[in-house]
Parts: structure tokens; C-alpha cells; sequence
């Protein structure tokens, strides 16, 4: 099939991002031709998720670099006199620096697979234990590598909602398994669906591990698919752009959410919860009570402050870090406000960017839990692929492992009028997006790319315990040496559907100004020890253990103008990929603004159609319009073990 596509349509996308993604939907959804190709064999780009065992492979292709497919020989054979080419990148140099460093015991067995793994993959990794992992920082050369066909996600169906709800937040612990009603053949599949479709129930030994802190590697290679780690680590602002675009399109039917359940702060060498929302506040026993009602009266003003500019004019020269000193607030409350509820710097942020983002902090908080934020069940991975089957369901074409050789552009009208693929098909087209991380080093050669740190680690127990060992949440580490950035810390439990039973994943990120290793192994150091033989007697260790960390940096090309890369036709158009903010904001604001230049008239991915209200010129659409249910007309039935996101405040439609 992907060597026999049409010959023509109205939008071709290379890159399969969230941008990407968005944009193919809200033009497939407008009545658009749209051709989505991606050179990758899984979906999201640098927004994927994987399965320890995909992302195992993942780090492979990185480090051999053959993750692109062969380019047809003979294309440059295609380009008329009247045309020019502007050639592709054949590999993806996004992701450098790449460090894997695995603490838990090696008990290796030739015999260890993935549970549910589609074939037979010994499994054999060079042992790097904690006393060797402060000198190595090398990939290990005999990862378990799983074929391609192991991490790709076109298999199976994307697991979805109950169509009745715009939006759906679990607050019970899931148990792995998830309804599948999809059932047409225009499904866009999905990780998550793959990662739970086939897997085995969890050993026995597995609900005493906690206990005996004996989480060991064939454990999490045979537990592998319980994981889906992202490459990119975000969370969901409850009033976001991005919730608000998943409720408006109906496109949140395919996704799962559950809420953050704390925001932690590090102050003195130790992690405490930071109470936000009122009943956090006059509950909370680090407070006393003149702290708790100074903290409400400064949120209360956050809130308004716009309508009482006098109380803020006078401070907008300086940062909001001194602007709290001049408040009624003790140093514990202006560290909690600036690092855990503002989350901004402390000596690059000014005393609107505070109040800014308090008060959208302060808004978010009550919509769908105490917390403004949402996490997507099987990570952020599965968002990309919402809007892909969204795209798929209007009659959007995807390929996967099908790379784009070059842009073919018209001479006289300097626009793009076509692509050549690898087998040497020239496809037409009006419009053409392409993912930066396309593009080749001629046409990015003057374009200035800012880096994103990132370290994924695997622990045994959160870093703040309590009675539930199931909380997912948020910490900012405040930067100590000047040009360093603070660290977002994510931290995620098994309901999350991203780790093990018994695990944690955790996500940390920054702005970059060395090696991903050197910006935040400093802060690893002090939130985990390093897993030894040695501790395994000892039941009281004061942190969590890690049992295995990768590090490495990812291109921010968020930032970047158009204007910087060279020659680019006027219907050519650049998606970023990801940014280092926590929100998704920047992937929205981007899609909408791409889509109003393609299509300026058309609505941004308005509600679907009610299937009954479709009239039909043959049988043929009848998959499609049975699909795209309206969204709810009522907010009269609520799933009893998951609250329906609408805003009671909002008015039903």
C-alpha cells in the first residue's frame, strides 16, 4: 500500500509530533486531503512513549543511527529542469549525549523475556553496578534490543473512552486493563493499547518486593510492558489550551487522565508537600495559623491582582523573587509560592511573570481535583495518537517508516509542489509541514537551537511517603549555581499505567547549560542513593533507591523563527519539537496558527457531527460518521468510578 499512495492531496505532514498531529486533525476535520508520514516506526516523534524493552531499542537506533529507512538511489533523477530540490535529513540528530546506567542487581537468565513480548529476545546488558556507574557514562553495547516491529504501535486499536464523556479522570487505581471500542478499520493504534493487550498478570513475588527492596533488572525487562516511558515530560494544566482542544474536538473520548495528587517542594535537604488549594492550607500542619492566613490573603489578591494595579506598579521593575520579600510572607511562604506554586526563576522571572502565573496556577486548582494538574494514562505518548486517529477517522492516509527523500519546488513560482518518497513516487500537494528535525543541516545552518536536559529513572518508592503508596506528583528543584535552571521533577506510580507494581518513574527536566548528566545528576544525588547489595539487608534507608537512569538532551527548537532557516517556500511550514515548559500550550498556540495560514476560514477543530445528523451519499462513510459522536448535550450521567471533566461552572450544550 505505502509504495502505491494517491497521487495528490490538499496536505502532506511529515512528522507525527503533537503539533504535527494536531494540525493533521484540524485539517482532516475541515475537509482536507491530508497524507501523514513519518520515517519513524512508532508514533509522537520525540513526544513518544515507549515500553522499557521500545525504549531499549530506541536508545539503540540512536546510538547506530540507522533509524532512518534507505533512501531510493534515484531520486535526484526525478527533478525536472523547471525544478529544484530541497533535500531531507537522513538522520535524526535531535537527541545527543546519551547516558544509561543500570543500578539493580544483574541476575540475568538466558531464559529472561518480556512478558507478553510478540517473539523470543534474549536478554543480555553489560553490568554496570553503583560503584562503577560514578566513573562510566557509557551507553551499554549489549542492550536488549527487541526488532522494530516490538516498539511499533500500528497493530492495535487505540484504547478509548466512554464516548458519553468529553473527558474522563480516573481517581481509583486502574488495574491494566482497558475497554476497547474501536472497532473500525480507520483506528490509529496506540501504545497503550499494545503495552496492555497482551500482557501476563504480575508474579507473585512481585507484592513483596516492596518489602524486600528487591527489584532486580530481569524484573523489569520481564515487567517491561507494564512501562511507557516518555521522552518528553509534561503535564496538563486543568484550564489549559490543550484540555480546552481535547474537550472542544471530542478527541479526549480517546484518552484517560488521572489527577497530580501533591505538590512537593525541597527546602533544607528535604521533600515536603506545599498546600495549595484552601483545604490544603488550614489542614496543613507546617503552617501556623498567622502563615495560613497570610498565605490566603496573598493567593486572594493573585487572584484579582489585575483589578488593584497600585499594589503591583511599583514592583514591576524588579523580580517577583524580591517582589514576595516586600509581602507579608515568611521566608517559607515565599519559597513555596516562587518554587512550587508560581514555579518561575528566581532571578529571571518579573513581577508580572509571578502573578501571571499564580493566578493560572490558582485557576486550574479545582476543576477536576485539588491540584491544576491532569497526567494522561499511558503517558504523554498517547496524546499524539488521540489526534492522529482523529485525523484517521476523517480519511487522514498514515505511513509510518516511510521517509520523504526531498521537497520538490517549482522554479518560476517558488512554491513546493510536491515530495519524492523512498520508492521514488512524486505525491502533490497544496500544502507541506514538516517537523524540524527534517530538515537538513543546509537548511537549518544558520538557526541557533537551545537544549533540553532530560534523565528518566526507575526507584523503588517515592521520594515522600505516606500512608498511599499511589500519588503522583510534581517538585522544583531551585537552582544553587548562577546560569543553572531549576529541575522539574515528575514522579509517577503504577496507576499511572507507566511503571511496574512497586515502582516509580521518574522524569526530570531542565533548560540546558552542560550535559543532561552534568545539569541534573547533582540533583539525583540528592533525592536517591544508587541501589547496592549491600543495602538490600538494611529496611531503613533514608531515600528512595535507583534501580536504573538514562540521561540525555533533546533539540528545543520551540524558539526558533522561520525567518532563520534558509530558502524554505512560502507553503512550506516548520512544527517545533517539544519545548521545556511544563504545560502543552506552545504545541496548540503552534498548530492553530499554521492551520489559520492553510486554512484561514475554517474553524480549529470544531466538534464532530452527530451520526444522525449525517446525510450519507454511500455506505462507505457510515464507519466514519459512526465514529465522530457529537459531544454530550446533558452532563446528567457520570461514570461512577471516574468523574466526567466538564466545568460544572460551564453551561452544558
Amino acid at each position: 500500500m505505502a509504495d502505491n499512495l494517491p497521487s495528490e492531496f490538499d496536505v502532506i505532514v511529515i512528522g507525527t509530533g503533537l503539533p504535527e498531529s494536531i494540525i493533521a486533525a484540524a485539517c482532516s476535520r475541515s475537509g482536507q486531503r491530508v497524507l501523514h508520514v513519518d520515517s519513524r516506526s512508532y508514533y509522537g516523534g520525540n513526544w513518544a512513549s515507549f515500553s522499557f524493552s521500545g525504549l531499549l531499542s530506541w536508545l539503540k537506533e540512536h546510538q547506530e543511527n540507522s533509524d532512518i529507512v534507505n533512501e531510493c538511489p534515484a531520486w535526484q533523477e526525478k527533478i525536472l529542469e523547471n525544478e529544484e530540490a530541497i533535500a531531507l535529513s537522513r538522520t535524526d540528530k535531535t537527541i545527543q549525549h546519551v547516558e544509561v546506567f543500570c543500578y539493580a542487581s544483574q541476575d540475568l537468565h538466558e531464559d529472561v523475556e518480556e512478558a507478553g513480548a510478540l517473539q523470543k529476545n534474549h536478554a543480555s546488558v553489560t553490568s554496570v553496578n553503583a560503584t562503577k556507574a560514578a566513573d562510566s557514562a557509557c551507553l551499554p553495547t549489549e542492550d536488549e534490543s527487541l526488532s522494530t516491529t516490538s516498539c511499533e504501535i500500528h497493530t492495535e486499536q487505540t484504547p478509548s473512552s466512554d464516548p458519553e464523556r468529553p473527558l474522563e479522570v480516573n481517581d481509583v487505581q486502574v488495574t491494566g486493563e482497558k475497554e476497547n471500542d474501536c472497532d473500525d478499520k480507520t483506528c490509529v493504534p496506540s501504545t497503550a493499547e499494545k503495552e496492555t493487550s497482551e500482557n501476563v498478570p504480575v508474579a507473585e513475588d512481585t507484592a513483596e518486593q516492596p518489602k524486600k527492596n528487591r527489584i532486580t533488572y530481569s524484573q523489569i525487562i520481564k515487567e517491561g510492558r507494564r512501562f511507557n516511558i516518555d521522552l518528553v515530560s509534561k503535564l496538563l494544566y486543568s484550564r489549559g489550551l490543550l484540555i480546552d482542544l481535547l474537550i472542544k474536538s471530542n478527541v479526549s473520548r480517546y484518552a484517560e487522565f488521572k489527577n497530580i495528587t501533591r505538590i512537593l517542594a525541597f527546602r533544607e535537604g528535604r521533600v515536603k508537600q506545599v498546600p495549595c488549594s484552601r483545604a490544603d492550607v488550614f489542614n496543613s500542619k507546617q503552617l501556623t495559623m498567622v502563615e495560613k492566613r497570610m498565605l490566603m490573603k496573598f493567593l486572594t489578591f493573585c487572584m484579582e491582582y489585575e483589578e488593584h494595579p497600585d499594589e503591583y506598579k511599583d514592583f514591576e521593575e524588579i523580580t517577583f523573587s524580591e517582589y514576595l520579600k516586600t509581602q507579608k510572607l515568611t521566608p517559607n511562604l515565599q519559597y513555596f509560592v516562587l518554587h512550587s506554586i508560581a514555579m518561575t526563576s528566581e532571578t529571571g522571572s518579573s513581577t508580572i511573570d509571578g502573578l501571571k502565573a499564580t493566578k493560572n496556577f490558582l485557576h486550574c486548582l479545582g476543576r477536576y481535583g485539588n491540584t491544576p494538574f491532569l497526567f494522561p494514562l499511558y503517558g504523554q505518548g498517547e496524546l499524539p495518537q488521540c489526534f492522529c486517529r482523529m485525523c484517521a477517522v476523517f480519511g487522514g492516509i498514515y505511513c509510518l517508516r516511510h521517509s520523504v527523500q526531498c521537497l520538490v519546488v517549482d522554479k518560476e513560482s517558488g512554491k513546493c509542489k510536491a515530495i519524492i518518497d523512498q520508492y521514488g513516487q512524486r505525491i502533490i500537494s497544496k500544502h507541506f509541514l514538516v517537523e524540524d528535525s527534517y530538515l537538513s543541516e543546509n537548511t537549518c545552518s544558520h538557526v541557533q537551537y537551545r537544549q533540553i536536559s532530560r534523565a528518566v529513572l526507575i526507584t523503588d518508592r517515592s521520594v515522600l511517603k505516606t500512608d498511599s503508596d499511589q500519588q503522583i506528583s510534581i517538585l522544583t528543584v531551585p537552582a544553587e549555581e548562577p546560569g543553572a535552571f531549576a529541575v522539574r521533577v515528575i514522579e509517577l506510580c503504577s496507576s499511572t499505567m507507566t511503571c511496574m507494581k512497586g515502582s516509580y518513574l521518574v522524569h526530570l527536566t531542565c533548560t540546558s547549560s552542560k550535559t543532561a548528566r552534568e545539569d541534573l545528576e547533582p540533583v539525583v544525588q540528592k533525592l536517591f542513593t544508587p541501589y547496592t547489595e549491600t543495602e538490600i539487608e538494611n529496611e531503613e534507608v533514608e531515600k528512595p533507591r535507583l534501580l536504573w537512569g538514562l540521561y540525555f538532551n533533546m533539540r528545543d527548537s520551540s524558539d526558533v523563527s522561520r525567518n532563520s532557516y534558509n530558502d524554505l517556500p512560502s507553503n512550506v511550514y516548520v512544527c517545533s519539537g517539544p519545548d521545556c515548559a511544563l504545560g502543552n500550550d506552545n504545541a496548540v498556540k503552534q498548530a492553530e496558527a499554521l492551520f489559520q495560514q492553510i486554512c484561514p476560514n475554517e474553524d480549529f477543530c470544531p466538534p464532530p457531527p452527530n451520526p444522525e445528523d449525517i446525510i450519507l451519499d454511500g455506505d462507505s462513510l457510515q464507519p466514519e460518521a459512526s465514529e465522530s459522536s457529537a459531544l454530550p448535550e446533558a452532563n446528567s450521567e457520570t461514570p461512577k468510578e471516574s468523574s466526567n471533566l466538564r466545568n460544572p461552572e460551564e453551561p452544558s450544550e
